[in-house]
């Protein structure tokens, strides 16, 4: 079976209202027509990395080739695990827990995007806390960090509210200017004193050498 293959497949996390996971083939295309149908407004630019190239088209085709970089590039010290968030089997957008040298720095970085329709409910915020729960109470990691743009307000929200605190700024370069972005970092110690959207884990345990590069 495909899960004996490739362990991920097997791998799912589930809030109150949702449940993550990497999608098959048919779920990655749903994923893609949620993005040609939009995930931010005109005129904004969440993103660092352009998206496709701007079109609706661009942007549907840009999920699948990610979904499969990701996949095909992943190695224990340099990985990138982009999960489908699903409620009630229905397609609502994407997460991603991302690392480099975890099994030396047990640091972890995220990105998520919601199509446009549901922005707003709190789906952003419960599916951060799954990904966080994966991180750091089956992966053993002790930080987490995200770079925010300092006008991505709802982004910004989520953040602080699971305890992000300021780690200081970075700047990037996006389409010949300079961008500051406010760098928030979350420990373990944090995490585990806040109130938070609970979140099981199911199939982590076969995954760990994935992760770790370490047997289970």
């Amino acid at each position: 079976m495909l899960v004996d293959l490739w362990p991920l497949f097997g791998l799912v996390i589930r809030t109150p209202r949702l449940e993550l996971r990497l999608p098959r083939e048919e779920e990655l295309a749903a994923l893609a027509g949620v993005a040609h149908r939009g995930a931010y407004r005109p005129g904004e630019e969440p993103f660092l990395t352009p998206w496709g190239d701007g079109t609706q088209d661009g942007r549907a085709r840009a999920v699948l080739t990610g979904q499969w970089r990701a996949m095909s590039a992943w190695k224990a010290d340099a990985w990138e695990l982009p999960l489908g968030v699903f409620t009630d089997g229905r397609a609502l957008g994407m997460v991603a827990l991302m690392a480099r040298d975890f099994p030396v720095v047990r640091q972890v970085t995220t990105w998520s995007w919601l199509g446009l329709d549901h922005h707003g409910k709190g789906y952003g915020t419960e599916a951060r806390a799954g990904l966080l729960s994966l991180a750091f109470e089956h992966l053993g990691a002790t930080t987490a960090r995200t770079d925010v743009f300092q006008d991505n307000h709802a982004s910004q929200a989520v953040s602080r509210k699971l305890g992000y605190e300021p780690d200081g700024i970075s700047i990037d370069a996006r389409n010949g200017e300079a961008l500051i972005s406010d760098r928030l970092r979350l420990s373990r110690q944090v995490w585990a004193a806040r109130d938070r959207p609970p979140a099981t884990v199911t199939g982590a345990e076969p995954c760990l050498p994935f992760f770790t590069g370490r047997p289970s």
